[in-house]
């Protein structure tokens, strides 16, 4: 090659087909959006733990029929209360006390069959149990300006000793006032056909009416624009104080339900049913992509997010690992989610 030959760059020679170059920026802009949605990552997550727990599992047991039947009978406890924490936090609020709600609900429904109370009113008086506790926190959070964080966390404390005082810490049992095959336990903790728990309709059917709530209606639009910007929301005329308590109500609602679904499910009220239940659920709505800060999740993330930690649980225990072991890997979980939201947040803007 003679001395100071240079070849002419590919620009100067290649010209793109306009098809090829719009169909790469297409392809670009599709990885940016699906990224956009964070409940894209947390599906792929979902789909990779099915393969893992069913190949690694011994004799490949985490898709036997058992093993899907007590995931469907339990995952709803804490998916249903997860639900209503995720759109609490979309909407940019916390709240810790459903660890008190939900075995407060059970309390009260417990001793209103030990004085003959009907079932149907048993159920109203139940659910306005939850409509009460829930109308308190988002009347203190809205009054007080305080962090939720801490005033749910002190409501959860107050409810809860009320609760051991009251109860003494002892196991209530439902049987010597209801017999087994009643309508109300048909309704919440059935199973159809002896194969299908009817509490995976009950999960199913309030995140589909949630979803279309929190997506489709004008309150839900209030949730975010009040988790993203308050101070934008009151401008645009948005009373952000009753999206939040109408909020905190619902959260109270759900919790009601699933108290009620525990008592029925083992046929006794225990002083600690829902522990731990106030972390797990905004770990779920956090792996289902759920900001901390507000503004931002959807239902479907938050049912994939429940999911996803519930299958943990589960796959780790059929994998024999150490029963106290797992909550460390779900906080590192978590961890994980957090951060890599957080990044793919900063991709998706560019």
């Amino acid at each position: 090659m003679p001395a100071g030959f240079r070849l002419p760059e590919p620009s100067r020679f290649f010209i793109p087909h306009p098809e090829i170059e719009g169909s790469a920026v297409a392809r670009q802009r599709l990885i940016v959006r699906l990224l956009a949605y964070k409940v894209s990552f947390t599906l792929l997550v979902f789909i990779a733990l099915l393969v893992i727990f069913q190949v690694f599992t011994p004799n490949h047991t985490f898709f036997q029929r058992p093993n899907l039947f007590a995931l469907a009978r339990l995952a709803p406890d804490l998916g249903i209360v997860a639900l209503g924490v995720g759109i609490l936090m979309i909407c940019g609020e916390f709240d810790l006390s459903i660890a008190s709600t939900i075995p407060m609900s059970s309390f009260v429904f417990v001793k209103l069959l030990g004085t003959g109370v009907p079932l149907g009113l048993n159920l109203v008086v139940t659910l306005c149990v939850g409509v009460i506790m829930g109308l308190g926190n988002g009347l203190l959070v809205t009054r007080t300006r305080l962090p939720s964080f801490i005033l749910t966390l002190g409501t959860m404390l107050f409810w809860k000793g009320l609760l051991y005082a009251a109860s003494r810490m002892m196991p209530i049992g439902i049987r010597s006032w209801l017999p087994a095959g009643s309508w109300l336990e048909n309704m919440f903790v059935g199973i159809i056909g002896g194969v299908f728990p009817i509490q995976a309709i009950w999960f199913v059917g309030f995140a589909v009416l949630l979803a279309v709530m929190l997506h489709f209606t004008k309150f839900g639009n209030w949730i975010f624009v009040t988790g993203d910007n308050e101070t934008a929301a009151r401008a645009m005329g948005i009373n952000t104080n009753l999206v939040k308590i109408i909020s905190y109500v619902g959260v109270g609602v759900l919790c009601a339900v699933v108290g009620m679904m525990q008592c029925l499910r083992i046929e006794s009220f225990t002083a600690n049913q829902g522990v731990g239940f106030e972390l797990k659920a905004i770990a779920s709505a956090v792996v289902g992509g759920t900001s901390l800060m507000g503004g931002m999740g959807s239902v479907l993330g938050i049912f994939l997010g429940t999911l996803t930690i519930q299958m943990i649980e589960n796959g780790m225990i059929l994998l024999g690992l150490p029963a106290f072991g797992i909550g460390a890997f779900i906080g590192a979980v978590v961890i994980l989610f957090a951060v890599l939201n957080k990044y793919i947040s900063r991709f998706s803007t560019r």
